[in-house]
């Protein structure tokens, strides 16, 4: 992947960031927004086992960011009924919502990234011309 491609995926994210964080919602650690978002982007039943696996961090560690997205009513957990050894995490309507304010603060931070870069390119054709000129 090209370094401005990278660049620009980074500076969104943090655009992304800090205007998730000047927000009045929830405010999670980079495991915790992990775990969120791995169980509502990915299909399928997730389990404190499988998360840790997939994350490849400690069964605690999944236990801990589960504990806070449960406090915030983000994710909640449940005993599987088929296998009650098994601890299932499930989707809410919060998080759902959360997800979706997500999505919402990233396209326009995307858009006033492509804006400012938009501006700058120009700015700097215009630099060049009055230089060539």
């Amino acid at each position: 992947m090209p370094q401005a491609t990278n660049d620009q995926m980074l500076n969104l994210l943090c655009d992304t960031i800090v205007s998730m964080v000047r927000r009045d919602g929830p405010d999670l650690s980079a495991r915790q927004l992990a775990v969120f978002l791995t169980c509502y982007l990915r299909d399928g039943a997730h389990t404190v086992r499988g998360l840790a696996l997939e994350l490849k961090v400690s069964k605690p560690a999944i236990t801990r960011a589960l504990d806070r997205l449960g406090e915030l009513d983000l994710a909640r957990r449940k005993v599987d009924p088929l296998d009650r050894r098994s601890v299932l995490v499930q989707r809410t309507l919060k998080g759902s919502t959360f997800l979706r304010e997500m999505r919402s603060v990233m396209a326009e931070a995307s858009g006033t990234r492509s804006t400012r870069t938009e501006r700058a390119s120009a700015s700097v054709e215009r630099l060049s011309s009055r230089r060539a000129g």
